[in-house]
């Protein structure tokens, strides 16, 4: 068990904690996505103070390294990465997604989780678009995240007779489809509370990140528009 710091600024909601040994000292939220970066540094610096430990005691810093906002993801790793290098701490990146699925997870009581269910924690991407991958109960990814254009096809596709739990700010989207019985759209939150289960396992088993080349979990490339200047006089 640890002391761990946990950074998630992937989606449109933020947040920081402090755990010890997998209990939450104190944190901090913020749901102005573009707001993001100011929010970040202080509100490490609060929760800091709020526990009465310093960036020297944490054992290791844990990120959502994406899928996610581009510029939401950048702003997480670079502060993670940031103190990792000043502290010479490890680095534990964690897949968005698989918080996502441990919020839905967690809002079902354990007798209401069927062994054999599979939680489909989905992003939204725009449009009908959304980042979305398979987790077992156990949260152990049984598909790579990637971006899925929601259609019937989709549905059609999945073809599980399990329990499917859809969740996510991205699951909404599948109301306007007739879904089968077995599956369902969760309504649960993530929080970076939900990063403190994992974060703990993944320390305990020593997965940490390369801190020279770890990268953020994009799933689909980022493009920047072309500024066409149109004032300029040919020659």
């Amino acid at each position: 068990m640890a002391l761990l710091l946990h950074i998630d600024t992937a989606t449109t909601y933020a947040g920081v904690c402090i755990s010890e040994n997998g209990k939450i000292l104190a944190a901090r939220s913020h749901a102005a996505q573009k707001d993001h970066a100011s929010f970040l540094q202080p509100a490490i610096e609060a929760i800091l103070t709020e526990s009465g430990y310093n960036l020297n005691h944490i054992e290791a810093v844990a990120v959502t390294g994406g899928p996610g906002s581009y510029t939401g993801i950048r702003v997480g790793l670079a502060s993670a990465k940031g103190i990792c290098f000043a502290l010479n701490k490890p680095l534990i990146i964690i897949n968005t997604l698989a918080v996502i699925a441990n919020a839905a997870k967690e809002q079902m009581a354990s007798s209401e989780t069927p062994e054999d269910c599979i939680f489909y924690p989905m992003i939204d991407a725009r449009r009908m678009e959304v980042f979305a991958a398979k987790y077992s109960p156990e949260l152990l990814a049984l598909t790579e995240p990637s971006p899925i254009i929601l259609e019937q096809a989709f549905l059609d596709e999945i073809n599980c007779h399990s329990k499917v739990i859809f969740c996510g700010d991205g699951a909404s989207k599948l109301q306007s489809f007739i879904l089968p019985k077995n599956y369902t759209i969760s309504d649960s939150q993530h929080t970076v509370n939900h990063m403190v289960a994992i974060a703990e396992k993944e320390f305990m088993a020593k997965n940490f990140a390369n801190l020279a080349y770890s990268e953020p979990i994009y799933v689909k490339d980022f493009y920047q528009p072309v500024k066409i200047n149109f004032n300029t006089t040919a020659n």
